[in-house]
């Protein structure tokens, strides 16, 4: 069982009726903060299940936010609270610990980003097509959005336990996506899975590496090399090599 949180102000999102004044965010520069969704203050007659859910992905947002500022280890629920502008009750209200945010905010990534690969990549009919649109998207997504980049490749990694656990998880989940449709290779011979395991996990190693070393918004530039990795256990190196530089049509 928890702890009981330690009593806190009552909550207003930002209303300055109720007599407290709202935390300050980090010091994220601007062009790299996410937009906070506000509620309108004071008595709004919104749904409650509209509120819940908008406090949660403001919540989310500034786990975010925290986190790319001090890593997971470090970030508090003060830290988190401060950056999405709610009240400490509000997070304990949706949440039961640091790590319960960190959880919810990786499934629901994983979730909208798996979403997004898949849409972009039934536009082709070839897998080799399919596998370049959907690492595509999903340089395009992190490159865009640095905080969620750290927050779903990089920080799940040093967190341990089961957040690792479950960013492991992940990875495994994207195999069958990852083999649908794919051809048999040029010898007729059947690809283990843990081939599959493998090419997975190198491309979210590539990625974190980039990511690590302040490179976020360049991650589109990494297309040719992960394609060529990614296609040249099913189709040979030659194959790969021609396909990682065809232009896109």
């Amino acid at each position: 069982m928890r702890s009981t949180p330690e009593p806190d102000r009552p909550e207003d999102d930002g209303d300055p009726s109720h007599g407290y004044r709202q935390p300050v965010p980090p010091k994220t520069p601007p062009e790299n903060r996410p937009e906070l969704a506000r509620l309108p203050a004071g008595r709004h007659g919104l749904p409650p299940e509209f509120v819940a859910r908008n406090q949660g992905e403001r919540l989310i947002v500034g786990l975010a936010i925290a986190v790319a500022a001090k890593g997971y280890d470090a970030t508090t629920v003060a830290d988190i609270i401060g950056a999405a502008g709610v009240s400490r009750r509000t997070f304990y209200k949706h949440f039961d610990s640091k790590q319960d945010c960190f959880l919810a905010a990786l499934g629901i990534l994983a979730q909208n980003i798996r979403e997004r690969v898949l849409a972009e990549a039934e536009a082709a009919d070839q897998w080799p097509d399919r596998v370049r649109l959907a690492l595509a998207e999903l340089l395009r997504f992190l490159s865009s959005e640095p905080e969620l980049a750290r927050l779903c490749i990089v920080e799940p990694q040093l967190a341990g336990g089961e957040i690792a656990a479950r960013y492991r998880d992940g990875l495994r989940a994207a195999v069958p996506i990852f083999r649908a449709g794919r051809p048999p290779r040029p010898d007729g011979r059947e690809v283990p899975e843990s081939v599959d395991d493998a090419v997975i996990g190198g491309l979210a190693s590539f990625v974190a590496a980039r990511i690590n070393s302040g490179e976020t918004r360049t991650l589109e530039s990494l297309l040719p090399d992960l394609l060529e990795f990614a296609l040249t256990p099913y189709l040979g190196s030659a194959e790969a090599e021609r396909l990682a530089v065809k232009p896109v049509s």
